[in-house]
């Protein structure tokens, strides 16, 4: 995300609404291990949902699409960042300030250009159909450094389950029109800066909105 391509797409905003998943699509599973009482995680651009039900109808029988966070509130997505950019200064404290924005930006986007803050990117993952586990090779959120690089979406080293049900993951996302940031096996977005860079599209759909800006 660090890429200064991504930050070069222009954003033309089409003013979508955000709408909350668990009201607008009680169809799709929702964590419930959330502790976010503004409910800010479970809202998402009309458009993305659209495509997330189409996802989950393609699926094979037995499996469902659990959504695990959506839009994230701009401070928010500013806190994980520092969090994280603190983490890698902590562990490479000669390391120039410049590299750790970058290596940071691997893993959490930097705030001004990020997915979830524009209501455009999901977390999820796959479980059974009475939302039992599904062997994915991480827990959604590993970083890189706690898996041993097992988040990235093409990992080596992942079992043959893990493997499969991330292709079927792919599949399902890939033909709804989605695209995944390749160091979260679970990050999947529709209308940002980054979808428009690995589609081709001249311009974003979608820009930052603010909690209130609905």
């Amino acid at each position: 995300m660090a890429d200064p391509l991504v930050a070069a797409v222009p954003v033309k905003e089409c003013g979508e609404p955000l709408v909350d998943v668990r009201t607008a699509a009680p169809g799709l599973l929702v964590a419930e291990d959330r502790t976010d009482t503004s409910g800010a995680f479970a809202q998402l651009r009309e458009g993305v949902l659209r495509r997330l039900l189409t996802a989950q109808e393609a699926l094979p029988d037995g499996l469902r699409l659990q959504f695990v966070e959506g839009y994230r509130p701009p401070s928010l997505q500013r806190r994980y960042f520092e969090e994280y950019a603190d983490e890698l200064r902590a562990a490479h404290p000669g390391r120039d300030a410049a590299l750790i924005h970058d290596a940071a930006s691997r893993y959490v986007s930097p705030p001004d250009i990020a997915p979830h803050s524009a209501g455009s990117a999901v977390d999820l993952t796959l479980v059974t159909t009475d939302g039992g586990h599904v062997d994915m090779g991480t827990p959604i959120n590993a970083s890189p450094e706690e898996s041993d690089g097992a988040c990235y979406t093409s990992a080596p080293g992942l079992t043959p389950a893990a493997r499969a049900n991330r292709r079927v993951l792919s599949a399902a996302l890939t033909a709804a029109g989605l695209v995944n940031y390749p160091t979260e096996w679970w990050h999947w977005s529709y209308g940002d800066r980054y979808w428009a860079l690995a589609t081709g599209a001249d311009h974003a759909l979608y820009g930052p909105k603010e909690c209130d800006d609905r």
